[in-house]
């Protein structure tokens, strides 16, 4: 953990760097400083809090519990229709502060055998309160429910995007409510439970080009994140993605879950074929799979699998990597979200419309040090990348506008956020 100096100065030059003392720019100046990317993405990301809201058989306390059933309903999905008792919440709405054009919510939750969960959001726009829309049906265990996204909800005030909730053209959210419904078998005993459970809000700029961030503390600090490569699974249970060639998100959320020693154990994984090298990313690629988007990279299914591990966990947008620095100098690793050009990204060798690494480290002169799961062997997977061509590739407009997953227990505390910005974590 930081020391408070080195988080309040480092934080201060992210907010110089990102702060205008002579105020928004327009006209000319504003082109100018749009054209140099010193333009800052808006983002939040604000915790539930389940003692506030309006519970429909929920229970607050240590996370929110089913209590008891408010209703039942029916589902039908590819395993058939069948009949499930809910209860729910439903959030107090959340002012954003600005006009966010896209949310991700994302959890933590036990949901046992013969129960699971939906998340819901509606967003406020200049029009009113928008309709709710499923962000995705969750469960950890296998013959209950399809693990899914839902696709083909767009209307003329949003669309959801697998795991992104879009706002449309013209129609920024100021506001949003957040609803979580439990499910569980009429008449069972099962008690699913949400741990955590938040939303990040943003607004990310149009920018072809990122400027380079000054330090956060983190230059010659390196974690020690096991190595994983996801090419060393390729064709392995092709029925989750086509394989391993596809795994880069679950590979990288096994390399964290590693790292805190909370990864899935050999009885676990005893259903992986002996010959198999890492189990345990096979295991997480087959937990995190999302039925409807055909993939294992939606971003909150793969939070939510750490969380069955005991671990926080949340996907949200950084602003750089100065604030990506606070987060190693604290011991937590970050897995960012990118795509580039084979020659966009020196070092990589490879080019790519959409891939998650594991952020490790700084090297002494402040260039990134990557556990890259897109890598021959293992041994292979630790890369450095330059620092102001990462930072670019993985902040622009056309990328991830800086997408991570942070991923922690519970009990490991994230440093302070950057003042004078809305919290991000």
């Amino acid at each position: 953990m930081p020391g408070l100096s080195v988080i309040l100065s480092t934080a201060l030059l992210l907010a110089a760097a990102f702060a205008d003392p002579a105020g928004p720019k327009t006209g000319a100046a504003g082109r100018e400083a749009e054209a140099a990317g010193r333009v800052v993405p808006e983002v939040v990301f604000q915790r539930a809090d389940f003692t506030a809201g309006t519970p429909e058989g929920t229970t607050a306390g240590d996370g929110l519990a089913f209590g008891a059933a408010a209703g039942t309903v029916s589902h039908t999905d590819a395993l058939g229709t069948r009949t499930w008792e809910y209860a729910r919440w439903t959030g107090p709405e959340q002012a954003i502060g600005f006009g966010a054009t896209e949310l991700i919510a994302s959890w933590t939750a036990d949901v046992p055998q013969g129960s699971w969960m939906q998340v819901e959001a509606r967003g406020r726009n200049a029009e009113g309160l928008t309709k709710w829309y499923s962000l995705g049906r969750w469960s950890y265990a296998e013959g209950d429910i399809m693990r899914t996204s839902v696709p083909g909800q767009g209307d003329a005030d949003a669309t959801v995007a697998v795991d992104t909730l879009v706002a449309a053209a013209g129609k920024p959210l100021s506001g949003y409510q957040l609803r979580l419904t439990l499910y569980r078998r009429p008449g069972s005993a099962v008690t699913p439970r949400v741990r955590t459970s938040g939303v990040m809000s943003s607004n990310v700029p149009e920018r072809k080009t990122v400027p380079v961030s000054p330090g956060g503390g983190a230059w010659g600090t390196e974690l020690a994140v096991p190595r994983r490569s996801q090419n060393v699974h390729e064709g392995h249970y092709p029925e989750w993605n086509g394989g391993g060639e596809a795994w880069c998100s679950p590979t990288s959320t096994t390399m964290v879950l590693g790292y805190w020693g909370r990864w899935p154990s050999e009885q676990d994984t005893a259903w992986v074929d002996p010959s198999d090298p890492n189990p345990e990313v096979d295991h997480a690629a087959r937990h995190v799979y999302d039925h409807a988007y055909g993939g294992a990279g939606n971003w909150p299914f793969n939070t939510a699998y750490a969380g069955r591990y005991g671990m926080d966990g949340f996907v949200t947008r950084l602003r750089s990597l100065t604030e990506l620095e606070l987060l190693i100098k604290a011991g937590v690793p970050v897995i960012t979200s990118q795509s580039f050009k084979k020659s966009e990204l020196p070092g990589a060798g490879y080019g790519t419309e959409g891939h998650l690494m594991a952020i490790v480290g700084f090297t002494e002169s402040g260039d990134v040090i990557a556990n890259d799961p897109a890598s021959a062997s293992n041994a292979a997977v630790r890369r450095v990348y330059p620092r102001a061509a990462f930072e670019n590739v993985w902040l622009r407009s056309s990328s991830s506008g800086g997408v991570a997953y942070v991923i922690h227990p519970p009990d490991h505390p994230l440093p302070p956020t950057t003042p004078g910005l809305p919290a991000n974590w």
